[in-house]
């Protein structure tokens, strides 16, 4: 069978599925479970009313148990256990971990991306949106901006290795050290401050998705409240920052959210440029380190990162339900 040809028979009996479960579980639903009875109708229909919208959400949540609960809870119950699951070392796995130098240096490098990636990603998609939104070229500049988002981590990776080249034909750092008449240097050696030239990657990739969402809700806020600033003898910055940025909190959180998961999740970057060598280890490369070594901990470090995601998870969802009372 051709793969055009299966993938249609794919699409029918998904549909056939769909459509027959439904009218499947609604005629058990009203004729068997709750039928309409001459002396108790009303109050059947009102069950029958109850228990319908979650017939149409069984199925998502059958799916949502499959690929999201289960894997959680079989990582962690996995991370009980030595790497071959044939001995069960209790939280074992999480103490040595916490024994361990690496995993409190990637754990450190990981609160930094967390705290800088975001904010700088954040605050120059902001400054890019409103400083480009009234420019006549301002579409051409975004699109520019915005062009890294189509670069894989590890294609601007590549890109950025050139920046930081040791070679000053090459590298634009050392070729400015060059002109002044500094010696060459490897900016990726320097300690703690080589995970910030890391973070300019990310930040340089993410500024785009900021922009674009940003200058969307810039351009959403409505005309009579920045007239009516303006005719009170608003300047132009008290209005950005008195007027524009507090219409648009919610879009700032929710992009802020977004870069911040992406962060927790980088691994490309970093294993590109340095492998996690000179103390650039985050989790992610930590964990891929021990996947390939001979315990458990690479399912702990991931139950770990999934139990740092989930603070800012929930802090977005109780945000999302202010904005919509």
């Amino acid at each position: 069978m051709s793969p055009l040809l299966q993938g249609v028979v794919m699409i029918l009996i998904g549909l056939s599925g769909c459509i027959g479960y439904f009218y499947v579980s609604n005629f058990v639903l009203d004729k068997i479970i709750f039928p309409p009875k001459l002396d108790d109708q009303g109050r059947n229909i009102n069950r029958a009313n109850l228990v319908r919208p979650w017939l149409f959400l069984l199925p998502a949540l059958l799916l949502l148990s499959l690929y999201l609960i289960y894997p959680v809870v079989g990582s962690f119950y996995r991370s009980l256990f030595n790497r071959a699951n044939t001995e069960f070392v209790g939280l074992a796995n999480y103490g040595a971990l916490w024994n361990d130098s690496g995993f409190r240096t990637a754990l450190y490098n990981n609160f930094l991306w967390v705290l800088v990636v975001p904010a700088a990603s954040t605050f120059m998609g902001l400054l890019v949106a409103q400083l480009t939104d009234k420019l006549s070229w301002g579409n051409v500049a975004k699109s520019l901006i915005f062009m890294p988002m189509a670069i894989s981590f590890v294609g601007a990776s590549l890109i950025w290795r050139f920046v930081y080249a040791v070679d000053p034909n090459i590298g634009i750092i050392n070729a400015l050290r060059d002109t002044v008449g500094l010696s060459p240097m490897d900016p990726l050696q320097l300690p703690f401050w080589n995970n910030f030239f890391l973070m300019v990657i990310l930040v340089w990739i993410q500024t785009g998705f900021a922009m674009v969402i940003l200058s969307a809700a810039l351009r959403g806020i409505p005309e009579d409240t920045i007239e009516a600033a303006v005719i009170d003898g608003a300047k132009p910055r008290q209005i950005f920052f008195r007027i524009k940025v507090p219409q648009i909190k919610g879009t700032i959180m929710v992009v802020w959210t977004t870069i911040t998961i992406t962060v927790l999740k980088v691994f490309d970057i970093v294993y590109a440029m340095t492998g996690g060598n000179f103390k650039t280890e985050i989790l992610p490369s930590y964990m891929m380190d021990y996947m390939f070594r001979d315990d458990g901990r690479a399912t702990a470090v991931a139950f770990v990162i999934m139990i740092l995601v989930l603070p800012v998870m929930i802090w977005n969802i109780s945000n999302a339900r202010k904005e919509m009372r």
